[in-house]
């Protein structure tokens, strides 16, 4: 009780100093915060990825497509629950700027297979019934103001035309990391409008999506999924759904290894500020800590004053980080939502954040607490 009465009395004989330094920790372990967040908002589709759903592409690239035909093949692999499948539209509505994910899949299959997208009865029932119905995001919804009913005009480039769909339910997220910014229409409509238009396009599809009974079956189920289309004129690759999403996330490495280069730079100079305010206050007070060893308190427990000072500033600083970080990402996630469908502050990025704020505390308060435990009385007080 001595030692932390010691500690705040000191902490409040430079109000200003101290407060500007907590002030440096809290934006600093907000902004670490605030930047892991933002890789976290990129793994967001890893991390909503269910570990009994794989995905199968051409072994190729994604670019080409699968026959359909192959849909009953893989449906008759032991172990596979659920089948759907799809294509990558990449229409965007009215203009090149409005540009937001969209597919078109087999509708019934996919929402048994994606119970996440939670979706009212009376809406599924009319979104099953119309071939031109379409499932938006909640999120998605708002961005453009679109209500059930609404007949939206999209423009394909990977299908080029001018396409109506009509908006028949609006879904809303199970999860916290459910993405709410897509938007599903139906493959039959696409594809019977190929069988027109281009019929050599007719028929495909960019990817299969499979639910298989146990996860720990997943890897067979892969396999003799791959095998049965060896040696076929379109192969395929079967991978979990995490390591598909893996796969785009790869891309952009290079970007994501910036950021987390970033953040552990704001820590090292935050960790330099908190380190030369303790230097300067443990240099202003040598005669203090040579009086106390004077009165028979041993170095240890000077150096143990120094510390406990470091890590009360850094953490005061850490939790007003904390604080800080809630708010601002509420206002970041509202306002770049079309950049960041899914941007949530998670509760190990809280814990680490407090972790960063314990470690600058100790690290920056370690060189002063060992000069205060080596001073000299007789070097101070005899001058």
């Amino acid at each position: 009780m001595l030692t932390l009465k010691f500690v705040l009395r000191n902490l409040a004989r430079h109000p200003l100093r101290n407060a500007l330094t907590v002030l440096g920790i809290a934006i600093s372990i907000m902004a670490f915060g605030l930047l892991r967040t933002t890789v976290e908002a990129w793994y967001a589709g890893v991390s909503a990825s269910a570990a009994n759903r794989l995905v199968t592409r051409n072994a190729i690239s994604l670019v080409f497509p699968l026959p359909i035909a192959y849909a009953g093949k893989i449906r008759a692999v032991e172990g596979v629950t659920h089948l759907s499948w799809g294509n990558w539209f990449g229409a965007y509505y009215v203009d090149e700027k409005n540009f937001f994910a969209n597919f078109t899949v087999d509708m019934r299959s996919y929402l048994d297979l994606y119970p996440e997208y939670v979706i009212a009865d009376d809406q599924k029932a009319a979104l099953l019934r119309d071939r031109k119905g379409m499932a938006v995001g909640a999120k998605l919804a708002r961005r453009f103001g679109w209500k059930l009913g609404d007949t939206v005009p999209l423009k394909g480039t990977i299908y080029p035309g001018d396409w109506n769909v009509v908006v028949r339910a609006i879904y809303t997220g199970r999860y916290p990391n459910t993405d709410e910014t897509q938007a599903f229409f139906h493959w039959d409509y696409l594809n019977e409008r190929m069988k027109v238009e281009r019929p050599s396009r007719a028929d495909h599809v960019g990817f299969y999506m499979i639910g298989v009974d146990r996860a720990e079956n997943a890897a067979r189920v892969a396999g003799d999924i791959d095998a049965r289309f060896r040696n076929s004129l379109a192969e395929t690759l079967t991978e979990t759904e995490q390591a598909f999403q893996l796969g785009f996330i790869s891309m952009s490495e290079a970007i994501i290894m910036a950021i987390r280069l970033v953040s552990g730079i704001v820590i090292v100079i935050i960790m330099a500020v908190a380190a030369n305010t303790m230097a300067m206050s443990a240099r202003e007070r040598m005669g203090e800590f040579a009086t106390l060893k004077a009165l028979g308190f041993g170095g240890g427990y000077v150096a143990l004053l120094v510390t406990g000072e470091a890590l009360a500033l850094s953490l005061l600083g850490g939790a007003a980080g904390c604080a800080l970080s809630v708010p601002v990402t509420r206002v970041i996630a509202h306002v770049l939502g079309d950049y960041f469908p899914v941007f949530l502050l998670s509760g190990e990025t809280l814990a680490l954040q407090g972790a960063a704020a314990a470690v600058v505390g100790l690290v920056a308060g370690a060189l002063p607490a060992l000069r205060a435990r080596r001073v000299r009385i007789a070097d101070v007080l005899g001058r």
